[in-house]
């Protein structure tokens, strides 16, 4: 009877150790929270070269990691709640695209570890310390490159050259953005280019927004529109350019891609590659705070000579010549 009893408790224990084994084994997948102020079907390119530097260190999406996704489609304000979602989710890691997803999720935690994908100025948005040395729960990607901006209307000034008005498409609401325009006066002063600033807050002010540029007579423009606000108008933008017969220099490929004329940026696919090893790192023990935050490695210069057609514009051979990518 006793040794029945000894074995039936010895089995029971076996089975709860197994039991306890398999559930801290389940345990042990990491769910990484992905969070954007974008649509879905916004940037399936950046979230898919995510995947890929995942991969490419040894993470299978639903063997030995769960990505969870949350998606603002274009209502910045929703991204609070969807940080604190994420949060009570308990995910290990949390994976920002934007300034705004990245302060809601700060707000949200202080313990999660944060990894940005593309901010513009961590140090001057009060994320971070410093590159060097970020502190607290956040590192990651930024975009600091200060002449970026100038740098643009500089290739529109030598796309156009008798270019005197730019019109610049804007959200005055996005963060950072008072920085962006200090450095595009700076550089319009050194050109001699008279800017004129035109807010786009949602996507239905688009349209009206070129018409006011026509009005004004601006011989090109700079869209430097918040993503989240008009990442899916971007055929209509392109659009809108050509029946108001207005050069753009955009701050992405897809618009380009999309039927617009031109863009010179920061390869953001580059930087989503780049934050899987963030990701690794610290679910392989290393603090955020500990890691410094990288800066942009590359950039894309790409004109689209059928939308250049459609205004009647030559691009200039030095300038063509120049480009990373001709789209014919």
């Amino acid at each position: 009877m006793l040794t029945n009893i000894i074995f039936v408790t010895l089995t029971v224990l076996i089975w709860s150790a197994a039991d306890l084994a398999e559930a801290q084994q389940v345990k042990k997948i990491p769910h990484i929270g992905y969070l954007t102020g974008t649509f879905a079907s916004a940037t399936p390119g950046r979230r898919d070269v995510f995947r890929q530097g995942l991969r490419e260190l040894g993470y299978v999406e639903g063997q030995n990691l769960i990505l969870v996704q949350r998606f603002a489609d274009g209502k910045l304000e929703r991204l609070p709640e969807l940080a604190e979602e994420l949060v009570r989710l308990n995910v290990d890691i949390i994976v920002t695209a934007g300034l705004g997803p990245t302060r809601a999720a700060k707000a949200a935690t202080t313990t999660i570890p944060i990894v940005m994908t593309n901010e513009g100025d961590p140090v001057g948005a009060g994320l971070v310390k410093s590159l060097a040395r970020p502190g607290g729960n956040i590192t990651g990607l930024s975009t600091l490159a200060p002449e970026l901006n100038g740098k643009r209307l500089e290739i529109l000034k030598e796309m156009v050259p008798k270019l005197s008005r730019v019109a610049v498409f804007r959200t005055s609401t996005q963060p950072g953005i008072a920085q962006i325009l200090k450095e595009l006066d700076i550089a319009a002063k050194a050109l001699d280019i008279r800017l004129q600033y035109l807010d786009v807050l949602e996507h239905k002010h688009i349209s009206r927004t070129f018409q006011a540029a026509t009005k004004e007579r601006a011989g090109g423009a700079l869209f430097i529109v918040a993503g989240a606000v008009v990442n899916e108008q971007r055929a209509q933008i392109a659009a809108l350019a050509v029946k108001s017969r207005l050069p753009v220099m955009y701050t992405g490929r897809a618009y380009v891609e999309s039927g617009g004329l031109v863009t010179y940026g920061i390869n953001t696919e580059d930087l989503d590659r780049r934050a899987a090893t963030y990701v690794d790192k610290i679910l392989k023990g290393q603090k955020p705070g500990d890691l410094p935050i990288e800066q942009p490695m590359k950039f894309h210069f790409i004109i689209n000579l059928r939308a250049a057609k459609g205004i009647d514009l030559t691009i200039p051979p030095n300038v063509l010549v120049r480009a990373d990518r001709v789209i014919r």
